[in-house]
């Protein structure tokens, strides 16, 4: 057996994959990131894998032919994620230009490519379908993401192994401490719970009350085995949505922590109304700098992934991120 590619691999869905793959027996993995944020290391921690290189130092080994023949699949899991980056230049070259080497090698290789897109692509629209009249970013992030999902599909006719794009919406879980304001609203309530006694959600905003505004949060166990799904069908190939096709509001999210929490305190689950009689929420106004740049509303249409066979449920909010808080807490927060 030859070696699997997970990059981004110490970053929080890479990392995720790198156990999951460990945990189908596989362990020769080349792990590639970038570790200039030193903590990330501690997501690998408990994982095996064969090497770690450094993204330059892969890319250079990569075009001198290393690893030739050997490579099983690639995971394209590395990327710069920061939705507020303002650096263009960085964002294309991190996220568009590494990932059409990547493809470029795959293609002449023959090697499966599966790969991160994002729901940033749909911007503010609000239908998240697989189709370019739906794809509108609102920023560079989103930009770089549909831009690639663009060569792949322009490309994907004359693909000589499988090319499979999962366009990730709100995604939350385990090892994802080190991505500080970008981590998940999840790890942002249950820190601010723990910290201050409530959590602190947007104000009514774009036509939705207070903390109603939805999206689709879908949990990195479920992402890791739609990917995994993918990896053991190589003849599934194209771009998926890959969400639960539900949106839930930010309430159900900061219920689902303090209940979380409450339960494992020995205390009883409340509701919404209870939760904010008691000041347990505390809305704020909307940010001035993301007016214009923020999805309020988000749901994957997931009839294609589920077109291609995956029939999984997904879990939802209720009981992903109560799964989730336990984790933390089993942790120590």
């Amino acid at each position: 057996m030859g070696y699997y590619i997970v990059t981004g691999a110490a970053g929080f869905v890479g990392s995720n994959l790198v156990k999951g793959l460990n945990e189908r027996g596989i362990d020769a993995i080349i792990a590639v990131d970038n570790l200039k944020r030193a903590d990330k290391f501690a997501n690998l921690v408990d994982c095996e894998i064969a090497d770690y290189l450094d993204k330059d130092e892969f890319l250079d080994r990569l075009a001198a032919g290393a690893w030739e023949g050997e490579i099983e699949a690639v995971l394209h899991q590395g990327a710069c994620s920061d939705t507020m980056e303002t650096d263009g230049r960085y964002m294309m070259e991190n996220n568009f230009r590494y990932s059409v080497a990547l493809l470029d090698y795959c293609m002449e290789e023959a090697v499966p490519l599966l790969y991160a897109s994002s729901a940033a692509v749909y911007g503010g629209g609000s239908v998240f379908r697989e189709e370019r009249a739906c794809e509108r970013p609102l920023n560079v992030y989103g930009y770089s993401k549909f831009l690639f999902d663009q060569v792949v599909r322009r490309r994907q006719a004359d693909a000589t192994a499988q090319v499979a794009g999962f366009r990730y919406f709100n995604v939350y879980g385990p090892r994802e401490s080190h991505k500080g304001r970008m981590a998940s609203v999840a790890l942002h309530n249950f820190h601010e719970y723990r910290e201050h006694g409530f959590v602190r959600l947007f104000g009514g905003h774009d036509g939705y009350d207070a903390g109603e505004q939805s999206r689709d949060f879908v949990s990195v166990e479920d992402v890791v085995r739609v990917n995994l799904h993918f990896l053991e069908n190589p003849a599934l190939s194209g771009i998926f949505n890959l969400g639960t096709g539900r949106a839930q509001p930010f309430n159900d999210v900061a219920m689902a922590v303090i209940n979380g929490c409450r339960v494992a305190a020995g205390e009883a689950a409340i509701d919404l109304a209870e939760a904010r009689a008691r000041k347990l929420i505390e809305y704020i106004e909307f940010p001035p700098a993301l007016v214009g740049k923020y999805q309020s509303y988000t749901r994957a249409d997931i009839s294609r992934l589920r077109g291609a066979g995956y029939t999984a449920p997904f879990l939802d909010v209720g009981v992903g991120v109560a799964r989730y808080v336990a984790d933390l807490l089993a942790r120590g927060g």
